[in-house]
């Protein structure tokens, strides 16, 4: 049965002005950096407000991925007491250095599930479609939901009936979606998905998608949390169904990036023991190859960290960053592929301590990497930039780029897109209670 949330036909909401407030940059101490390289990738970054379009109070969640012709799209979640949440989105020019229109909905109603850490997603097909998933509540366990699917021929003016991404019909978990153009007119979708987990979904354990410390429940005695994918056509028909992996992390977010070769997906999987690091698995067109350890970090974590990690490419170039507290203390580590991602370099330590909250995400070209993750030390929160080779090696930069207002999970995941040598860096801002979207622009030097 497709969930009860309607994607909007030409609806426009209100919009008001929004004062962004972007906090001071570069004001604390950075962590230890290893030297600057030469040449003008070692010259410093210039860090500017980014403006985004005007949304209104309670706009948070927010996603941002870069479409093929070089634009952004940046995706949010409206939420406000007595009002039915709204699913919303805007499209940026880089070339312009300006928001396309204004914020359009994609689908709003009370059954949308909204999670700090589980956020819907747009992507762009090289056709010119627009797509779009979102999580529908499918049941009143809390969290049994779905996830839902649309696309826009006409630039979300107007979006096709959803159809979900699966065809399970469980009252369970199914989230932490990732989204990838598959050819010129099709979509790869990825998710984590709890068909095995009915047990739990009805009450006799459960999610709790809280801080690093993890969920409590398990899966009291129910079968695990899978990792699944599809391909959707032009018309939302699915061919490729797979089950990727049969025992994945609860409730950590999944990521793709397209290589040479086709999409590396990297996930943190669940192993026996309470094993949980980071694997990847590359999509050939057809099947998935068997994933393979990123890094064989050990970590035995007996509960969800609810913190993903996140993958780039450029050729067959990778980077991929992620958190974990094998040795003890919570760390981002990074490791790089020279090879689409069928071996991977030694992990580096980009940073370490008890302030580390992770949440990283990183983009990659031909000339650098970026890595952006957050630290929360004395209810200070901060957001951190490396610049680096593509191998790694060398880091260029280390910057602090902005300060977000709130605390713990009340920030959610920032968001971080390269276009043109450009890093636009979004986060949720909290001021007087009230979440709002803030950004910031690195740009380099000249």
């Amino acid at each position: 049965m497709i969930p009860a949330s309607i994607p909007s036909r030409s609806l426009r909401a209100t919009a008001v002005a929004l004062a962004l407030a972007i906090a001071a940059c570069g004001g604390g101490e950075a962590p230890p950096a290893t030297p600057a390289a030469a040449g003008d990738l070692a010259a410093p970054s210039r860090i500017e407000p980014w403006t985004l379009p005007p949304t209104l109070p309670g706009s948070a969640a927010p996603s941002l991925s870069a479409t093929p012709d070089g634009k952004l799209l940046l995706g949010w979640i409206n939420s406000q007491k007595g009002r039915r949440h709204i699913f919303q989105f805007s499209s940026f020019a880089p070339d312009w250095g300006r928001w396309m229109h204004a914020m359009t909905t994609v689908a709003v109603g009370n059954s949308l599930f909204v999670n700090w850490a589980d956020v819907p997603h747009l992507a762009a097909t090289p056709d010119g479609a627009l797509w779009a998933h979102w999580l529908q509540k499918n049941g009143d366990a809390p969290y049994a939901y779905d996830v839902v699917l649309s696309r826009s021929r006409d630039g979300g003016a107007n979006w096709a009936p959803p159809v979900l991404a699966h065809d399970d019909g469980t009252r369970t978990e199914h989230g932490f979606v990732s989204l990838w153009p598959q050819g010129t007119d099709a979509l790869g979708v990825a998710w984590l998905d709890g068909r095995q987990t009915a047990a739990v979904a009805q009450g006799q354990g459960g999610h709790d998608h809280g801080p690093a410390q993890g969920h409590g429940g398990g899966h009291a005695g129910a079968g695990a949390m899978t990792l699944r994918a599809a391909v959707f056509d032009a018309q939302l028909q699915p061919r490729a169904q797979a089950e990727i992996d049969a025992s994945v992390c609860d409730c950590c977010q999944t990521s793709v990036a397209i290589t040479a070769r086709g999409p590396l997906l990297v996930y943190r999987g669940r192993r026996e023991g309470e094993i949980r690091d980071i694997y990847a698995t590359r999509f050939d067109g057809n099947a998935w190859r068997a994933p393979q350890a990123v890094h064989d970090d050990g970590w035995m974590m007996p509960a969800c960290p609810v913190n993903g990690p996140d993958v780039a490419a450029d050729g067959e170039r990778v980077v991929v960053a992620w958190y974990t507290a094998a040795d003890g203390a919570p760390e981002v580590r990074i490791a790089a592929s020279g090879d689409a991602g069928d071996r991977f370099s030694a992990a580096l330590t980009l940073d370490r301590g008890e302030a580390v909250l992770g949440r990283a995400a990183v983009a990659l070209d031909a000339r650098q990497a970026w890595i952006l993750w957050q630290r929360e030390e004395a209810g200070r929160q901060s957001l951190w930039l490396s610049r680096r080779s593509p191998d790694l090696a060398t880091e260029y930069e280390r910057i602090e780029i902005a300060q977000p207002r709130g605390e713990g999970r009340a920030t959610g995941f920032p968001q971080l897109a390269v276009v043109g040598g450009v890093a636009h860096v979004v986060w949720t801002d909290v001021a007087a209670g009230a979440p709002n979207l803030a950004g910031v622009r690195v740009v380099p030097a000249g």
